[in-house]
């Protein structure tokens, strides 16, 4: 009877080795290797149950088990469960026969045997456990404890690969969206570049053939203004005054032509955005397209200081409040609005209620030469985009039905020193 349980013994004992021996973790399936591990405990142990436990704080989570369970069972407090001890001591625990320990049964969800064995990762700390519970009595000497000892190193050491697993792929991801990140703004700093190079190569060009034009341009309208002078019949002076209108709408087009080819050059300053608006009224609401029309201003109720060329900044919200008067009829209003869109940005828009731009037009607006007006030089917009642009802003356009149009003009705020 004996020589069979030896040899019973022996075999139990050569396939917790083979079990051991064949355990590998190389694909990352860590839910299988954890299984595979519970199974072999239980094997070993003769066990009804065998688990694999990871604690945090207060909660436990059962990561792996010999038998199927539901997800709902998996979590557990720890102060509730048997685990409890061998967390708290970092050592070896069990139970032979509960009937030795009472005060534990009711954290032995009705079985009678218990051994638990701690998940010590390399740097000495307790995570976790292996547990195996039994229905019958049973006998745990010191070479068997050894060898759960053995399935649960396993199991700490690929439980902690699994998290610097994770943690490596978590970085990688970081650091390619940094890459990504930096390379887009490489690329946008490359053609920033690229295209300032080529500004500055067409405003060498504009205001040479600009000089050209605008010397025997000057003198075509001294000769004009000169006829003004002489007694001349009607339809002469009807020819003159046109001749002398597109001479003037020449001259504009060079002076366009020019402040869009060349550098944006700003002279830097901190502005109070509540007072550079509150300035420019005055002169705006006398601007000929704004007769008849009101102008509101919204302004934002907490200060915003911004680093800008406030004349720079004139030009572009005379052209947008210009834009918008001419876009509504005598009678209606257009709204200028200052709002805070983040700690770092405040949005100044221009809004009228005119007729839509339709939606194929809106992305051209800000070409150059593209113009929706009939005596229009098609660079205001455009030389109004180059300006934002140079101060790290930019510009948008948003149209509809209902909405009518609204010019935004998105700048940052200055950064007040800590």
């Amino acid at each position: 009877m004996m020589d069979r349980q030896n040899i019973q013994r022996a075999e139990q004992w050569q396939a917790v080795l083979k079990a051991l021996s064949t355990l590998s973790y190389r694909s990352h399936d860590l839910n299988g290797y954890l299984h595979e591990i519970t199974c072999g405990v239980s094997q070993l142990l003769n066990s009804d149950w065998s688990i694999v436990t990871i604690h945090e704080e207060s909660k436990g989570q059962v990561v792996a088990s010999n038998l199927d369970i539901e997800d709902a069972e998996n979590s557990f407090l720890v102060h509730e469960s048997v685990s409890e001890i061998v967390v708290r001591s970092g050592q070896p625990f069990f139970i032979d026969d509960i009937k030795h320990r009472p005060e534990e049964a009711n954290r032995m969800e009705g079985y009678v045997c218990y051994l638990g064995v701690p998940l010590r990762v390399s740097q000495g700390d307790v995570i976790g456990t292996i547990c195996s519970f039994s229905m019958q009595p049973q006998h745990y000497d010191a070479e068997t404890i050894s060898t759960v000892e053995l399935f649960a190193e396993r199991a700490a050491t690929a439980i902690d690969n699994y998290r610097l697993y994770q943690k490596q792929q978590q970085f990688n991801e970081l650091l390619e969206a940094e890459v990504t990140k930096r390379t887009k703004e490489l690329h946008t700093a490359q053609a920033k570049l690229i295209e300032h190079e080529r500004l500055a190569a067409i405003g060498e060009f504009a205001a040479m053939i600009v000089h050209e034009i605008r010397n025997p341009l000057t003198t075509v309208q001294m000769g004009l203004n000169y006829f003004t002078r002489l007694d001349l019949p009607q339809p002469a002076q009807d020819r003159l005054s046109l001749a002398r209108d597109e001479a003037e709408r020449l001259a504009n087009l060079l002076q366009e032509i020019l402040s869009y080819s060349k550098p944006q050059n700003l002279k830097l300053a901190e502005v109070d955005v509540h007072i550079f608006i509150q300035k420019l009224l005055v002169p705006l609401r006398s601007m000929p397209e704004a007769q008849g029309r009101a102008i509101e201003y919204l302004p934002l109720h907490s200060p915003a200081l911004i680093l800008a060329d406030s004349d720079k900044l004139k030009q572009v919200f005379i052209n947008l409040i210009r834009n918008a008067c001419e876009a509504v009829g005598v009678g209606e209003i257009v709204r200028w609005s200052v709002v805070q869109i983040s700690a770092e940005q405040i949005c100044i828009s221009v809004h009228n209620g005119g007729a839509p731009i339709p939606g194929d037009v809106l992305p051209q607006l800000t070409l150059p030469f593209y113009s929706t007006k009939a005596e229009g030089t098609g660079l205001g917009l455009a030389i109004v985009k180059r300006i934002l642009e140079a101060h790290n802003g930019e510009l948008l356009i948003e149209s509809s039905e209902t909405k009518g149009t609204i010019f935004s003009a998105r700048l940052p705020l200055r950064r007040l020193a800590q």
